[in-house]
């Protein structure tokens, strides 16, 4: 569900047209949808209402601070993964108090302003941070909220760049330590043993992979709560979205070979809250991608249209450097342009001006035809879009903006040359 359609033909968000944006800010463009950040907001938190829970928004999906302000207005709190993502949430007129502090590598530093600002608690990744936390707690004379983010070995059957629940991943701490660590940072008196953690993964279509983490986590997560008190559970991010159209609209044939509906918030929280119930606990939430990759374009214009022997290139102003998911995981963004069109497909290949073969959005799609100058939206670019943006080739980076109803707002505006080079001396 988002708001992002045709009306009479002509490419609209909410309600104004792309082609309009572009014409005042340029190319390429990121626009999201407003309406879409809550509607998605406010699906996933009713279908959670019968446990107590709180939603986290992971701000490395889109960390735009008009995004944040919008689901921050919600009621949203905020999962961060370093100082500079809490700085954001604090300028859009969040708490630390409502932020989760995760990541695998948070310097001293990073520990010492998220104590200082009263973060709601560490997502603590192995037993030698928890022994820093403790030190630098210690030095500040206050108690530092934690929670043993646990691995509890669940293939989440994602890509595997973006897996995180086994034993071969960076993140988290064996299932098999963890009572044991419980145990001797509660002879701390500078921690402050919160919660429990898990997230085994991002982009996850089915319920089951959750639910099997879930079960698997009850007995420890009820024993710590009775132990030590533990006032929360965090289950993690990860609730996939539609990329393909056609998958949903089971046009596809590996759709018709699942024979199941896209993963929903109710799907997912039917299959949790009956394990989650039990519990009397209250439940974090830390998604990104749902709230916001549909909820976002990216616009991009086509320099020019190169027939070769065997392919037909539709070169555009957008790059890999704008946009990296298809070139870093081989991802699905669906391609249309500003106007719809009925004409014939032809077999294209998307690209962009950056000098890597790499730099490709998509390979023999079967695509409208389209020439020099027009407009072509790629799809589902809200999260882990504009976050994940570089300067190579010296690109200077896109404009943001955020539609609501009829009103349109640059939110960030594009960079100059000037703005990128400002640091560097000669």
């Amino acid at each position: 569900m988002h708001h992002i359609q045709y009306q009479k033909n002509e490419l609209m968000v909410e309600g104004v047209a792309v082609a309009d944006l572009v014409k005042r800010h340029g190319s390429p463009l990121y626009i999201y949808s407003a309406q879409t950040l809550i509607d998605h907001y406010q699906s996933l938190s009713q279908s959670m209402s019968p446990v107590d829970h709180r939603i986290h928004y992971a701000v490395k999906a889109n960390s735009n601070l008009a995004v944040l302000k919008t689901l921050a207005k919600q009621g949203s709190q905020f999962d961060i993964v370093s100082a500079g993502e809490l700085t954001r949430v604090l300028r859009a007129g969040g708490k630390a108090e409502h932020c989760t502090f995760a990541g695998v590598g948070k310097t001293d530093a990073e520990i010492e302003f998220a104590l200082k600002e009263g973060i709601y608690s560490f997502i603590v990744e192995s037993e030698s941070e928890l022994s820093r936390i403790d030190l630098i707690a210690k030095k500040l004379k206050v108690q530092a909220p934690v929670a043993l983010r646990v691995n509890p070995n669940v293939d989440a059957g994602t890509h595997a760049k973006i897996t995180t629940g086994t034993y071969d991943n960076k993140f988290g701490v064996n299932y098999e330590f963890v009572r044991g660590i419980y145990e001797r940072a509660a002879r701390k008196p500078n921690l402050w043993l919160r919660g429990i953690h898990i997230h085994i993964g991002s982009q996850i279509t089915k319920a089951k992979p959750f639910q099997e983490a879930v079960r698997k986590m009850l007995p420890l997560v009820q024993e710590l709560k009775d132990q030590f008190h533990i006032e929360f559970f965090d289950i993690g991010g990860g609730i996939g979205v539609v990329y393909d159209p056609a998958l949903e609209s089971g046009k596809a044939s590996w759709w018709k070979k699942q024979k199941k509906p896209p993963l929903t918030p109710q799907l997912y929280a039917d299959k949790l809250l009956p394990h989650l119930k039990k519990l009397k606990m209250t439940i974090l939430l830390e998604p990104g991608r749902f709230l916001s990759a549909n909820a976002g374009i990216l616009v991009a214009q086509v320099i020019d249209v190169k027939e070769a022997l065997s392919k037909r290139f539709v070169i555009v102003d957008a790059a890999m450097n704008d946009l990296a998911r298809p070139s870093m995981y081989e991802a699905y963004h669906e391609i249309i342009p500003f106007k719809k069109s009925r004409a014939q497909l032809v077999s294209t290949d998307v690209v962009g001006p950056v000098c890597e073969s790499g730099d490709t959005f998509c390979k023999n799609r079967p695509l409208p035809p389209v020439q020099q100058g027009d407009l072509v939206a790629l799809m589902s670019a809200g999260a882990y879009g504009f976050t994940m943006a570089g300067n190579y080739n010296t690109r200077p980076m896109p404009a943001e903006i955020l539609v609501k109803g009829t009103k349109a707002r640059c939110v960030r505006k594009r960079q100059s040359l000037d703005d990128l080079l400002e640091l560097e001396t000669a």
